[in-house]
């Protein structure tokens, strides 16, 4: 027997759940009456996400449709609180249609579930003009609905003060960004382009590079890689081009900024040291683009701007910059492997080597560990959470890598390790993440493999819809 309907409320406003109806199940005996269901492919997947999605309609129950029973409720959920209820799953049975009406600032809103949709879908208004937006997930094992604020996904940032510390908020990223080219299994980390990943939240870019010409500092080529391979099997990728399309996104919404953390890699004679001096004479010369200060920056320094954080060491002509600080945000040397590790401005998971399928569950344990050390995190705002004018300086960036591979075994190509990581790590930000910390809830930089793939972004929108806490907090709630 399922559980009783468990709600979870991660957005920035009370919600009311003030109706409950069922309906049927589609096709069964008792469809007479009560129409169909439009079907958007078959649910895959136990994590079944209820977001906005521009590729397609939530599937809906047909206007004619007539529940056969109706409850009318009262039940409150505060923002960031749980709340378990006595609501059956079925009354008569598996299949089940449980359609589900809250009310926020009086308006209603709709969500029936559980919905053979595995894309993300926005829950209903039932008002012409809504003042809010809710999305959702919903787990059919647990008969758990998860309920976040909206936002626009290629520019969420802008609903954040410029005071707000980079490092304070939680933010999608990809790792091995730009490796969505036809490539070698293991060498492969994305499914949709870097362009495609900016538009739909995704603020981070794990780059590695391999320079061209070392040998001559009047040139800039940079390679892009993974490990020792080219990242395409047709011809070589360019940094150049990626840095470009980065600033094009950002032309277009000049709210938002972009992390990117460089390393270099790649087969060849070269150094760190040519790749720092590269990085500052040919590329990041316009600081009104470009982030090289040493230092977290607040929102409000990085909007429009590309971050550099830099995995390599410095050239002696670099370390004096920024008043012997050096140049760009550390995160040159942390342990490899590590389950966790603080080094420069970064705490980092980045547990890699999963040699065997059996050690996915590890590297999941791992990173809801490091999820949670994020959540404990609370944000130095200045006038709000610390003082105005000497405010606590920002804590680390906590990098947080789902990524993991073993060239040799197949169950542990990027790609497979992603589809069972990925909607797990989904699953826990909806049912356990931040439960019963005193920080703002965040997941710091959550690096991943294989997002958008599908048209599935859930993952992406999860962490983004994360920030609503500490948006709470800038809005004086």
């Amino acid at each position: 027997m399922s559980a009783p309907l468990t709600v979870r409320n991660l957005s920035s406003t009370p919600i009311e759940l003030k109706l409950i109806e069922r309906f049927g199940p589609p096709g069964g005996e008792e469809e007479h009456g009560i129409g169909h269901i439009k079907k958007f492919g078959a649910l895959a997947k136990n994590v079944t996400s209820v977001f906005s999605d521009t590729e397609s309609s939530p599937p809906k129950l047909a206007d004619d449709a007539q529940s056969f029973a109706r409850q009318d409720v009262n039940i409150r959920i505060e923002p960031w609180t749980t709340q378990h209820t006595d609501i059956a799953a079925s009354e008569r049975g598996p299949g089940e249609v449980l359609r589900l009406t809250f009310e926020a600032e009086g308006q209603p809103y709709r969500i029936d579930t559980p919905t053979p949709n595995p894309r993300s879908q926005v829950l209903v208004p039932l008002v012409p003009d809504p003042r809010h937006q809710y999305t959702g997930v919903f787990i059919p094992s647990e008969t758990y609905l998860t309920l976040y604020s909206s936002m626009n996904l290629n520019c969420w940032m802008r609903e954040f003060k410029d005071e707000t510390p980079l490092s304070g908020l939680s933010i999608p990223g990809t790792h091995n960004s730009p490796t969505h080219h036809r490539a070698l299994p293991s060498v492969r980390c994305q499914a949709v382009s870097p362009r495609e990943q900016l538009e739909n939240g995704v603020r981070f870019f794990d780059i590695r590079v391999q320079p061209g010409d070392p040998e001559d500092p009047t040139k800039d080529t940079l390679i892009l890689v993974h490990g020792v391979f080219p990242i395409s099997l047709s011809g070589n990728k360019y940094f150049r081009d990626l840095a470009n399309d980065t600033l094009e996104f950002l032309d277009r919404n000049p709210s938002e900024t972009v992390i990117m953390s460089i390393k270099r890699e790649g087969p060849g004679e070269h150094t760190d040291q040519q790749l720092s001096m590269i990085m500052h004479d040919h590329y990041s010369m316009d600081g009104s683009r470009w982030h090289t200060a040493p230092w977290i920056p607040t929102l409000g320094n990085a909007r429009n701007k590309i971050v550099l954080m830099r995995r390599f060491a410095l050239d002696d002509r670099l370390k004096g910059e920024y008043g012997g600080r050096g140049w760009n945000i550390d995160a040159e040397n942390w342990a490899y492997n590590t389950p966790n590790d603080t080094h420069g401005d970064v705490c980092v998971q980045d547990f890699c080597e999963v040699l065997e399928t059996e050690n996915i569950d590890i590297k999941i344990k791992y990173s809801a560990e490091h999820l949670e050390r994020a959540a404990q995190m609370t944000c130095p705002i200045p006038g709000i959470t610390t003082d105005a004018v000497n405010p606590v300086p920002p804590g680390p960036f906590y990098l947080n890598f789902l990524s993991a591979s073993n060239f040799w075994k197949v169950g542990c190509w990027p790609e497979k390790i992603a589809q069972k990581l990925n909607p797990t790590i989904v699953e826990f930000l909806c049912t356990k993440h931040a439960e019963g910390v005193d920080g703002d809830g965040s997941t710091g930089i959550v690096v991943c493999d294989w997002v958008g793939a599908n048209g599935d972004w859930d993952l992406v929108r999860c962490i983004v819809g994360m920030n609503s806490r500490l948006l709470m907090k800038e809005m004086g709630q």
